[in-house]
């Protein structure tokens, strides 16, 4: 037989090495996943991004110009990524009353692709295993 031959050995051999290529990868990615899951309570949303500071927050989650009736001022610093899972989850953000925190969620839930804050509320959203 040559030695190219695709006798089952080599067949066994392809096998064996597919496993331990496979095993491996789940023992690298296991780790980082749980590394990602940490960092994510890390991560902070500011509200409204930097591009709009100075802005007020409407009721609805809007970004409307300093001084509308009815909106609220900038809270002055971020909000932290575990503070606004509890204010999804009906909790309140930390230094607001209650509706100052309902037009900060609402913002926050109508963040965009590219807005500063989005990637740390969409990995809020993912489910950890």
């Amino acid at each position: 037989m040559a030695e190219n031959d695709q006798g089952p050995t080599a067949t066994r051999r392809r096998a064996l090495m597919l496993g331990a290529a496979g095993a491996s990868a789940i023992v690298s990615i296991r780790p980082a996943l749980a590394q990602t899951s940490a960092s994510v309570m890390h991560c902070e949303i500011p509200v409204p991004d930097q591009g709009r500071a100075g802005s007020f927050i409407a009721a609805d989650g809007s970004v409307v110009p300093a001084n509308t009736p009815g909106a609220f001022p900038a809270p002055g610093v971020p909000f932290k990524a575990e503070d606004v899972r509890n204010a999804l989850n009906g909790g309140t953000l930390p230094g607001t009353d209650y509706e100052a925190s309902r037009a900060y969620t609402n913002y926050i839930r109508r963040l965009q692709s590219g807005t500063s804050g989005f990637t740390c509320f969409a990995s809020l959203q993912m489910p950890r295993g």
